[in-house]
């Protein structure tokens, strides 16, 4: 039997996610798959790839062929160098940084718009306490 390594679309219309999938090359895209290996959200910023090294590393030992979607990300998670034993099995896999939680961001937001309110509006009292000064002054001439 002739296996492939491919992606099997999940999700709903206009956000697709994928399932890296090991699958007979007769069985349609979306159909029964043999094991599931993986996933891929090129939804977020960066995309998401986890994949199972260990699995990958034993269905290409075997002779499970990738598409081509696959292979490139194989490639970015250093999985197809590992296969191959060349350089930079590390991958160029980017990860997002952890960063403060959601509560933190809406309150550091929040601070920020109060200190810009407060800016604009002692901007507003010094141009109105300057304003009526130069008036008179442009009435006496």
């Amino acid at each position: 039997m002739a296996t492939k390594i491919r992606l099997k679309r999940m999700g709903k219309k206009f956000y697709a996610f994928y399932r890296v999938v090991i699958m007979d090359s007769r069985t349609k895209r979306d159909g029964r798959a043999i094991e599931e290996i993986g996933t891929y959200n090129p939804n977020t910023q960066p995309s998401t790839i986890v994949i199972d090294s260990e699995r990958a590393q034993y269905w290409l030992g075997v002779g499970a062929q990738p598409t081509e979607q696959v292979l490139n990300l194989l490639k970015i998670t250093g999985d197809w160098q590992k296969f191959k034993g060349l350089e930079g099995a590390e991958g160029t896999l980017k990860t997002v940084e952890a960063g403060p939680d959601a509560a933190a961001r809406v309150e550091a937001v929040e601070s920020q718009a109060q200190k810009l309110k407060a800016a604009k509006s002692e901007a507003e009292a010094a141009a109105t306490e300057e304003a009526p000064a130069e008036e008179p002054a442009a009435e006496a001439e």
